[in-house]
């Protein structure tokens, strides 16, 4: 047998990815991390504290916690995408946004996909949504 340079996963290491997954741990620290990044607090612990904080006031109210992206960053990436201002922008472009924004969930046939013109409304809708969902790292009890 040829050593495929992958080993199968011991029950050990397909249970811990498991609980990682159901938990989403791994968005929980790509949250952490992108917002630290982004905002570059002088205490980071304090930061993850107080962002760790608001997401668990968020999972008790439920509430969406706060996003890396707000309205006008979403507006201001569509506008890059359609520089010339044509108003619609071509489903590649709408799928490689959403990848780039860390969206793993969007639509692959969103409102206008036929055409190859996804408007902004749609792009909007589509990112606001699944930078919220992105953003809620708890898991649904």
């Amino acid at each position: 047998m040829a050593a495929t340079g992958k080993e199968p996963m011991s029950s050990i290491e397909n249970d811990a990815v498991n609980y990682l997954d159901k938990h989403k741990i791994m968005e929980l620290f790509n949250n952490l991390t992108s917002q630290l990044i982004y905002q570059r607090p002088d205490d980071p612990k304090k930061f993850m504290i107080e962002n760790l904080e608001k997401l668990q006031k968020s999972k008790q109210s439920k509430v969406h916690c706060n996003n890396l992206f707000d309205d006008s960053n979403i507006r201001s990436v569509f506008g890059m995408l359609d520089p010339t201002g044509k108003g619609h922008i071509t489903v590649k472009q709408y799928r490689e946004a959403m990848e780039t924004l860390g969206i793993k969930k969007f639509s692959q046939t969103p409102t206008g996909h036929e055409d190859d013109m996804i408007c902004m409304e749609t792009f909007f809708t589509d990112a606001k949504k699944g930078l919220e969902d992105s953003a809620s790292t708890f898991a649904a009890q």
